[in-house]
């Protein structure tokens, strides 16, 4: 890897496992109702994802992690999920409250939904590519988030 990434210290990153279908349905859900278009995405065993993981001192093959990165603090699982839930337009705000829950619980749960992913909703042979709409928010090669602006179905 070269070097740290090359972005914006305000951006809210999110890596996502690439060939999840439960993670590809996240970024959709998320880039639909994140107006402002305050997070950015990137795909775990992307280079960029691989560089941000590297820098946040995480696992590079864990890809059973969700990982919001935000002015330099990077959280993950349960945390990082609520914190996405706290910046969303409507009513999901109101789901940040759980942030009260012990750490502990929340992450059973999540570690559970983690480890059944592909059973319960599937798994892509290749990175899933973006769609058209949420593509422009996906750093490509380490770099800004590339020219257009989800995940589709497609390989």
């Amino acid at each position: 890897m070269n070097g740290p990434l090359q972005r914006k210290k305000s951006q809210d990153i999110l890596l996502i496992d690439g060939q999840c279908l439960l993670c590809n349905r996240i970024t959709r859900f998320v880039a639909k109702r994140d107006k402002a278009k305050v997070f950015h995405f990137a795909s775990l065993q992307s280079r960029a994802g691989q560089q941000l993981l590297i820098e946040g001192h995480l696992p590079i093959d864990d890809l059973n992690t969700f990982v919001m990165v935000k002015d330099g603090q990077y959280f993950t699982k349960s945390e990082a999920a609520l914190r996405v839930f706290r910046k969303l337009d409507g009513f999901w705000p109101v789901l940040y409250m759980f942030i009260f829950v012990p750490l502990a619980w929340r992450n059973a749960v999540y570690d559970r939904i983690a480890r059944n992913r592909f059973k319960w909703f599937g798994k892509a042979d290749a990175c899933l590519l973006p769609t058209a709409d949420v593509r422009g928010r996906f750093l490509e090669n380490g770099i800004e988030p590339a020219e257009s602006g989800g995940m589709s179905d497609e390989k």
